[in-house]
């Protein structure tokens, strides 16, 4: 066991055995081949690969974690099939840009599927090397069997901690930091993932979800930070770099492969001939043998009669007596012709840097055809940042403002219809000298537009006046609107959407003064909300 996403920890080390994937041994694959260089490590007691002579783009797919002095290294896993396309693309063409290596590679890919949210943190990541990439938990809205809306948490971001997270959800809902949740629940099985939000009756799913969304690990970043050991110096680099680094390094193995390869066909091809030699003149070489007083003797004298190498000696000298046969000289010509044509082989590729790559893009599809997979990660390319409608159901509110300039907003739904009878409700406190002035309906999204004695106008969300209760008396405009001590509202309009181009534009505001001064203004003109407010009309 190597823990696990509720936070379990790690088995000790004697009761851990791992199993390696069928894709390590492309990972270790010529290892043996003097592809790589080795060292010995760190009490001089066994030689340890200096690297890796991977076939696949491991520091890419399988990203990389790392703390050092003064140097840490965030590496997020990438899509091997996607990767692979890339470094073929930059095989076809070692001038591209790192803009265009964007359509292969979409961003990363993690082993926990999820969403990641927003394009702009990806595209630097790759582009520069660091970025912060945006992820969401993969949340479905249900119903249950008594018709309550439930939050359905299938895949959550990479390294969250499950069992920590439900936990936090949990102590936001006993704080009531978060309202609208009555029951969350682990449904989690060995076929997957599964957590359960089931909401109060009266909750909105979207606005529930927005909310844990914005305060637990159901979003989470990872700050991508690529710095990977160069030639042993670190250097932050972007995609383009790390797959121009993994091509290099691959036709570096691939070169010296190639060289062993070539060798050991060369000295097996020598053995080959001395042993044909002898089997075309075997009645001689058994006379050398049989009339020689120790082995070494019969070498010289072979060596000296059939101008052989000291090895095709040797090799004669081991033969056994079976070789003699006819099955077995054929197989030895078989297998000259074999090692003539590898041989070859091998030299064309030595001599040409086209064919090395050649090798190393057949490898590559090789590997994406035998280990790809589909993107486990989806990207949700257009987001912005949190909007704060997101947080709150559109509801009808009454807003209530007072001669002296205080203002709440408390929902329609508390001023209940009234029977015959009834004695009606309250519906706000005043101080002893102050009355209300205005009362009107609005929904929770809409934007109200305030405009002064002064002639100046001011805008504010529904959502951002304080709710009251019926009781309450509200909250001085003074603190949510930037207006001078002296100033006072005089009118308000509740306006639906500022955002709409064709509404703005269709749409206009008429002004009249006490001294009979009109002005009518297209609402395109106030479609742009100022923290300090605009001069709406000049007063004279």
């Amino acid at each position: 066991n190597f823990g696990s996403m509720d936070g379990d920890s790690p088995a000790a080390m004697r009761y851990t055995e791992a199993r390696m994937k069928k894709i390590t041994d492309e990972v270790m694959a010529d290892i043996d081949k003097e592809t790589i260089d080795w060292t010995l490590n760190f009490d001089d007691t066994i030689p340890e690969p200096t690297v890796l002579p991977t076939k696949i783009p491991l520091l890419l797919v399988n990203g990389a974690s790392g703390i050092a002095v003064g140097m840490a290294t965030n590496m997020a896993p990438h899509n091997l099939c996607e990767v692979v396309d890339a470094c073929c693309a930059y095989i076809d063409n070692p001038e591209i840009e790192c803009e265009e290596l964007l359509q292969y590679v979409k961003g990363p890919d993690f082993p926990t599927g999820g969403l990641i949210y927003g394009y702009d943190g990806v595209r630097e990541a790759l582009l520069t090397g660091r970025g912060r990439v945006m992820m969401r938990a993969r949340t479905e809205i249900e119903h249950t069997a008594s018709g309550r809306e439930c939050i359905v948490i299938t895949e959550i971001p990479y390294m969250v901690n499950k069992a920590e997270m439900i936990k936090k959800i949990a102590d936001l809902i006993n704080d009531k930091k978060i309202e609208g949740i009555s029951y969350i629940n682990d449904e989690s099985d060995r076929n997957g993932l599964r957590i359960i939000i089931i909401l109060k009756q009266d909750a909105v799913a979207s606005v529930v979800l927005n909310t844990l969304y914005k305060n637990t690990p159901l979003q989470t970043s990872f700050a991508v930070n690529n710095i990977a050991l160069v030639k042993g110096r670190p250097m932050l680099l972007n995609l383009r770099e790390l797959i121009r680094h993994f091509v290099e390094h691959r036709h570096d193995v691939v070169v010296r492969r190639t060289r062993f390869d070539l060798r050991k066909a060369e000295e097996r091809l020598h053995i080959v001939q001395g042993l044909l030699i002898a089997q075309d003149n075997i009645d001689e070489i058994v006379h050398i043998i049989r009339s020689s007083q120790t082995p070494d003797a019969a070498k010289e004298r072979m060596m000296e009669r059939f101008g052989l190498s000291d090895l095709q000696s040797a090799a004669i000298i081991d033969m056994r007596l079976r070789a003699l046969t006819g099955l077995e000289r054929g197989k030895l010509d078989a297998e000259r012709e074999e090692l003539e044509k590898r041989i070859a082989y091998f030299r064309e590729v030595l001599a040409s840097r086209d064919e090395q790559m050649r090798v190393i893009r057949e490898e590559l599809i090789e590997m994406k055809e035998k280990y790809g997979d589909e993107r486990r990660t989806e990207i949700i390319y257009a987001s912005e940042e949190f909007n704060p409608e997101d947080f709150y159901a559109d509801e009808d509110m009454v807003i209530t403002m007072s001669h002296m300039g205080y203002i709440k907003r408390t929902p329609l739904a508390e001023y209940r219809t009234q029977h015959r009878g009834g004695v009606g409700v309250k519906g706000s406190a005043t101080r002893d000298e102050d009355f209300i002035e205005h009362i009107y309906v609005a929904s929770m999204h809409a934007t109200m537009m305030f405009f002064t004695e002064k002639g100046r106008c001011y805008w504010l969300k529904v959502y951002d006046i304080p709710e009251g209760t019926r009781s309450s008396k509200g909250r001085a405009i003074q603190n949510l609107i930037q207006i001078e001590p002296d100033d006072k509202v005089r009118a308000y309009i509740n306006c639906k959407r500022l955002n709409d181009p064709e509404y703005v534009n269709d749409n206009f505001i008429i002004m009249c003064t006490k001294d009979g001064t009109i002005k009518k203004t297209k609402l395109e003109a106030y479609s742009r909300p100022r923290q300090n407010g605009v001069n709406a009309i000049v007063i004279r």
